[in-house]
């Protein structure tokens, strides 16, 4: 098993702010890269396959970029005035993205957690913000980190936390072909950096789950 432990204070994960796709040059770009490769474009297989890659792209693996975590968490609630300072956890939110050193997939599951401070959000959401930051090219350890900073952030939480298991082409299909490796990435924010009983807590709860 591989494990990555995210740590730095800051993500340094692409943001939202990029120049406009360009849905023509990119399949023109998808065509060039295959005639590079040998392949025959008048291949009955390959008729259409640059179109469809750029759709592919644009819809399901860099749709992040233009979205915001406010406009992936949607609306959001006051807390409860009795709130008990309990942990919120929900686990095993799949996901897939793309690693954006070599451009192969990483796929993988989620476990947000967070304390609720001034606002709230629906369950769902925590599904939404994840891909947000998934469907960008950008490393597992910086996807942790922007999970839990945006909760913080936006949320106004005191705690928060995303653990991210994954599988990753890169390392599974290619160099040393480690086909078993799991990937491990943690992100803390607020009383959850620390090691004390919030934390144990998490980690009971994540381990219940298996």
């Amino acid at each position: 098993m591989t494990s990555t432990r995210a740590r730095r204070a800051k993500p340094s994960a692409p943001t939202s702010s990029r120049g406009t796709p360009d849905r023509a040059a990119m399949a023109r770009a998808m065509e060039d890269f295959l005639r590079a490769a040998g392949l025959d474009l008048q291949d009955a297989n390959l008729q259409g396959t640059p179109e469809r890659v750029t759709e592919a792209w644009m819809s399901e693996f860099l749709d992040g970029y233009g979205r915001t975590p406010e406009e992936a968490l949607g609306e959001t609630f006051p807390a409860p005035p009795d709130s008990s300072g309990e942990l919120v956890v929900v686990t095993d939110l799949r996901f897939h993205s793309m690693c954006p050193h070599h451009l192969l997939p990483v796929t993988g599951r989620a476990h947000v957690a967070y304390v609720p401070g001034e606002r709230v959000v629906g369950f769902g959401r925590l599904s939404s913000l994840v891909d947000c930051f998934a469907h960008r090219l950008i490393l597992q350890e910086d996807l942790a980190r922007c999970v839990a900073g945006a909760l913080s952030r936006v949320l106004g939480s005191p705690a928060t936390a995303c653990i991210i298991e994954a599988e990753q082409a890169c390392l599974r299909m290619r160099g040393d072909k480690q086909r078993d490796a799991i990937t491990h990435a943690e992100a803390y924010e607020g009383t959850l950096r620390k090691d004390g009983a919030l934390r144990r807590e998490l980690w009971a709860r994540l381990g219940a789950r298996r």
